[in-house]
């Protein structure tokens, strides 16, 4: 497989990662609303809720839109750079 084709895979999996959590996080809000509990209660939850599903989604949401960057056939990118940003840089030998 390409490293095209390999970054294409990637972003389909982060994206439908994203789209299963949307459902999962629906799927809670739904069910926090047929509760019984006081509205502070659910008010407390429903943040918790809202923060656990910003970190979630935020960070599959970057990976998604870190810019490419790119070098030659033949050619290495500076020091601490990669050409994909999620993997770790090369090891100085």
């Amino acid at each position: 497989m390409s490293r095209e084709e390999q970054r294409q895979t990637m972003r389909q999996v982060r994206e439908g990662l994203i789209g299963d959590l949307e459902a999962v996080y629906r799927q809670a809000f739904e069910h926090l609303s047929d509760l019984e509990l006081g509205e502070g209660a659910i008010a407390r939850l429903t943040q918790l809720l809202l923060r656990s599903r910003e970190a979630a989604i935020t960070a599959l949401q970057e990976e998604i839109e870190a810019p490419l960057i790119t070098y030659p056939p033949g050619s290495r990118p500076p020091d601490g750079e990669t050409s994909f940003p999620s993997e770790p840089a090369e090891e100085k030998a």
